[in-house]
């Protein structure tokens, strides 16, 4: 399925966020109109599609990596 244009402009915001003024929660309410939780759910589906790996496969890949070490750090945890 193609990219919609919230799933363009939630993967746009998220390579670019650091750009814009202020903290990321309040920039997500004021750009996207979205709550920051449904932002990441969003974000987490969208990052497992073929779409979004051919939009922008660096941040994808970062994504992925960084969700993968915080699954890993929660196994971990549990595991103690």
């Amino acid at each position: 399925m193609p990219l919609t244009d919230r799933d363009r402009a939630l993967l746009d915001f998220e390579a670019e966020w650091r750009r814009h003024a202020g903290a990321k929660e309040e920039a997500i309410r004021a750009e996207l109109g979205l709550s920051p939780a449904r932002y990441y759910q969003l974000l987490g589906r969208l990052i497992d599609t073929t779409d979004a790996q051919e939009h922008d496969p660096m941040l994808v890949k970062r994504l992925r990596r960084q969700r993968d070490a915080r699954v890993h750090e929660r196994a971990a945890r549990a595991a103690r």
